[in-house]
């Protein structure tokens, strides 16, 4: 993870920033999944307590940056956006991880399933998960998507993780984020 790509969101009396990113998440994640790479980190280094900020920054070789941006997936984004060319890595840098949080925030999602994975009537579910459970919800940012496979909206929860010394190495998924990979951070 030698190279790396900003993209700044830019400001637009119609659409709010936060819906901005999230499309661009969105782009950015059907572009992920049609190379199949797992060398594609990514990270939002403005990044604060109530949002992602407004910059997204892709990691990875040069050439497999180029690669991903040779599939023009920022289509439709180009007049909301500011796409940085590929530059290095500084030298003086540490590193996090920066990962997906899913959320156990329906006491109805975990009902289901439990009668899907487990076998339990709805009875006992309700029994085990009673229905005045009150919902956890999470404090970190995110992105809102719509699932390609089920048509329905959600909200992808992302976590950067604590500032380490040292990189460690691992894969990363189709939105660019790994549990254990880490990104440089500057």
């Amino acid at each position: 993870m030698d190279r790396y790509i900003d993209i700044q969101v830019l400001p637009d009396p119609e659409f709010s920033q936060p819906q901005l990113m999230s499309a661009l998440f969105s782009k950015l994640h059907r572009a992920l999944a049609e190379l199949k790479r797992t060398d594609i980190g990514l990270s939002f280094p403005k990044v604060h307590s109530k949002g992602l900020g407004d910059r997204l920054r892709l990691h990875g070789s040069e050439v497999v940056l180029n690669q991903l941006m040779a599939l023009d997936w920022l289509k439709g984004m180009r007049d909301h956006s500011d796409v940085e060319p590929v530059r290095s890595v500084p030298e003086a840098v540490q590193y996090r991880v920066v990962r997906r949080v899913q959320s156990d925030s329906s006491p109805e999602r975990l009902r289901n399933r439990l009668t899907r994975r487990k076998g339990l009537t709805e009875a006992q579910a309700l029994e085990q998960i009673p229905a005045h459970t009150p919902e956890k919800l999470l404090s970190l940012p995110f992105v809102s998507l719509r699932s390609q496979s089920t048509g329905q909206s959600f909200k992808l929860f992302i976590e950067h993780g604590a500032l380490i010394a040292q990189p460690q190495p691992g894969d990363f998924s189709a939105y660019g984020l790994s549990a254990q990979a880490t990104i440089p951070w500057f």
